[in-house]
């Protein structure tokens, strides 16, 4: 429950400054998350169920459609899922009060459905692996995203702590540079990477679910309107062949 908490503080970090990411020119690294990995957005789930709902809700999205679009059975979404929910078509609510975490936090956290819709998938990747080690911010790090954040790393024991290195470019402005492992976590580099781009990816999924489906439509239509073409001009010189 602590993870969780601290987890959904880190995310709830994402809303605290409206237009950052526009005012920012800083350069992300591309997320490279794939919605259609179906392996990968189960992966995404479990991360968000385990560490997230229990601050964050999802309230646009109910354990039923979770079920039909990730495979997953209805045993398997109560095993693994729904700690916190009755009925598979509940929809996904926080653990904690809002009132509480209003109270703890300062604010409310926020709603996550569309977070990756509203943010970008490639800020909320690069914001979740970037935190370093700043010994003059009050929780010993800062972001290299969200610059002066208040949050910690609270992801620490998995992705361990890293310092960030600065050089000069040719006009004197200290810029970042690399992130250089101070101390592992539980995860090497890559294992983390991809804990933060499945999450990234269950995201983007509960932000527009219904997209695989969109695409597959799309693909039929497409299809459809070039065989109506087809058959189209293939009447059209059959009503014309005889007109002079």
């Amino acid at each position: 429950m602590v993870k969780t908490i601290r987890f959904s503080v880190v995310l709830a970090a994402l809303l605290t400054t409206a237009g950052a990411f526009a005012a920012s020119s800083i350069e992300l690294e591309p997320a490279h998350n794939d919605p259609g990995n179906i392996n990968s957005l189960q992966r995404g789930a479990r991360n968000f169920m385990n560490y997230c709902a229990g601050c964050h809700s999802a309230k646009y999205v109910r354990f039923n459609t979770l079920g039909r679009d990730l495979n997953l059975s209805e045993d398997q979404l109560i095993e693994n899922l729904m700690f916190n929910a009755e009925q598979v078509f509940d929809t996904i609510q926080a653990t904690m009060p809002l009132d509480d975490a209003a109270r703890w936090f300062g604010s409310a956290p926020p709603d996550m459905s569309l977070m990756a819709r509203a943010r970008g998938t490639d800020y909320v990747y690069n914001f979740l692996r970037g935190f370093y080690l700043d010994p003059d911010s009050p929780t010993g790090v800062d972001n290299r995203v969200l610059e002066g954040t208040s949050m910690p790393n609270v992801l620490w024991e998995l992705q361990g702590y890293q310092k960030a290195i600065f050089s000069e470019d040719d006009h004197g402005i200290e810029a970042f540079d690399r992130f250089e492992q101070v101390t592992p976590g539980t995860m090497s580099a890559e294992e983390f990477d991809e804990f933060a781009r499945d999450t990234v990816n269950f995201l983007e999924y509960i932000g527009e679910p219904i997209r695989s489906t969109r695409r597959v439509l799309g693909v039929w239509v497409l299809m459809f309107l070039i065989v109506f073409l087809i058959i189209a001009s293939m009447l059209k010189k059959q009503v014309w062949k005889d007109v002079t």
